[in-house]
């Protein structure tokens, strides 16, 4: 069954030793189409690379996470219109609000994320978001911008709670679930939330090298580098939770990504 992991930082320089491997044991894995997520004007340029580089295997988002708010000049936001104008760039972001680090002050994170809003809507490309620890704050913001929200959205990597689920559903986001879900310590609440998410709104991802599923037994590398590859890992989990078979879910999914960002 044909997987898309719609979040992995493949630009990341933890697959800079052997990023056609990862790539080549995700396809192998089931797993044949991955979007690079663009966080910085850097890795945004990386990642259209890559996706240049793979057509129709990779595709890749443009944005300012807000760990890098402050970095989102007059000058970085009309490249990134430029850049998400190319038919390789599939949404605006990784773009939103982070108040459990704050390496960027909350007002800077709050503009940018109009801003990236505003590009959104004027170029009609959906919106890959991410919130930590930020959820009234971020919930206002984005009812205050309709038009983006019309594009289409994901809460990237979502960990929150039921309250906080339903509000995103009311706001027709989908749902982006990562190895976060196989963990036991800090995930296990998650659970019994997947048989709400409607299947048309439910996106699997990695977010690699980050969130290594936690039980992997075995197979789990001695880096704790996560890749596409265990994607798989993570779509079963999600079956499991929904009562689903692996092979419904693996259709759902995979169709929904290709929805959400118009992918071939």
């Amino acid at each position: 069954m044909a997987l898309i992991d719609i979040g992995i930082n493949l630009a990341h320089a933890d697959y800079d030793r052997d990023r056609e491997a990862v790539i080549d044991r995700a396809i192998a894995a089931g797993v044949t189409q991955m979007i690079v997520t663009g966080s910085t004007g850097a890795s945004t340029r990386q990642a259209l690379g890559l996706a240049r580089d793979k057509p129709n295997v990779l595709f890749a988002t443009a944005g300012v996470h807000p760990h890098h708010a402050t970095e989102l000049s007059d000058e970085l936001l009309s490249e990134l219109a430029e850049l998400a104008a190319c038919k390789e760039i599939v949404a605006i972001g990784e773009c939103g609000l982070d108040y459990f680090r704050d390496f960027s002050p909350r007002d800077a994170q709050r503009a940018a994320f109009h801003r990236q809003l505003q590009l959104a809507a004027r170029m009609g490309k959906p919106i890959f978001l991410h919130e930590r620890d930020a959820h009234e704050d971020f919930v206002a913001i984005l009812r205050e911008h309709p038009q983006a929200l019309a594009q289409g959205s994901v809460a990237h990597c979502f960990t929150g709670t039921e309250r906080q689920l339903d509000t995103y559903l009311e706001l027709g986001l989908a749902i982006g679930i990562t190895g976060w879900i196989c963990d036991e310590r800090r995930g296990a609440h998650l659970l019994p939330l997947m048989k709400k998410i409607p299947a048309s709104r439910l996106l699997l991802e990695t977010d690699g090298p980050y969130l290594l599923p936690r039980d992997l037994g075995p197979e789990k590398p001695k880096s704790r580098r996560n890749e596409p590859a265990y994607l798989p890992h993570i779509a079963a989990a999600v079956a499991r939770a929904r009562g689903e078979d692996f092979a419904t879910l693996a259709l759902r999914t995979t169709a929904a990504a290709r929805r959400l960002f118009r992918l071939p």
